[in-house]
């Protein structure tokens, strides 16, 4: 293992009950790096993240996180070595105000960012302190489901599709909260359908198709990679 090395998947296998979903992926992500997972919908990204939280079902191969094997381990686990998952589906508690939502996970590490902290990082969100989570916008929930994990101490942030269905304001401060993260020292691995916002933050890329990994390249390979990605990817 690299000296610096944060995650490092081999040879992964995972199913939802009879259904074999990711046949064989490896990947590594290295500490501080920001790494964009690509491909279409059902080329298994989202089960990839799944699987390294320990959320799908059966699971075969490596997943180790700073050298530590976690693939048998369970997802509370997991969440202790200092990784935080953003799910697709965002999971803001509606009856409870967007501070309280703020206030509830545990911490796992420590580091985990103070309320102050969240709120110089998402001025919205102090705004709307007092608001439910259901009279959240859809950018303002997205923001709170990132601030939650930054609360927790994690160092390694699973960020899937933060980007999807938000307005372009938004978008672009998810891009700069992702930068600043970026300058902090945490690792980050984006699941992006919106390949116009992973391109610029992404130190490398790795594309999927069919449950695997079928290429790997760096932020400076970006240009000579555009037909490929035309061909994977439809950008």
């Amino acid at each position: 293992m690299a000296a610096n090395e944060m995650l490092r998947i081999e040879n992964l296998h995972a199913w939802y009950g009879e259904s074999h979903v990711l046949h064989g992926v490896n990947m590594s992500v290295n500490e501080g790096e920001v790494v964009s997972l690509l491909g279409r919908n059902g080329a298994g990204r989202t089960t990839t993240m799944r699987a390294i939280v320990g959320l799908t079902g059966a699971r075969k191969g490596s997943i180790r996180i700073r050298g530590q094997e976690v693939v048998k381990m369970p997802p509370h686990r997991v969440a202790r070595l200092g990784v935080g998952y953003c799910p697709e589906e965002r999971g803001i508690f509606a009856s409870l105000s967007a501070e309280e939502n703020l206030m509830l996970p545990p911490a796992i590490a420590q580091g985990g960012m103070s309320v102050a902290e969240i709120y110089d990082m998402f001025p919205n969100l102090k705004e709307r302190a007092a608001s439910p989570g259901t009279r959240l916008s859809g950018g303002e929930q997205q923001m709170l489901a990132v601030a939650r994990i930054l609360r927790t101490g994690a160092r390694l942030l699973l960020l899937d599709e933060i980007s999807e269905g938000l307005a372009p304001v938004i978008v672009q401060k998810l891009a700069e909260t992702i930068r600043t993260l970026k300058a902090k020292g945490y690792t980050i691995v984006l699941v992006e359908q919106n390949f116009r916002f992973a391109a610029p933050l992404a130190d490398r890329f790795y594309v999927m198709e069919h449950g695997k990994i079928v290429r790997e390249f760096a932020q400076h390979e970006l240009q000579a990679n555009k037909e490929m990605l035309q061909e994977y990817l439809g950008v």
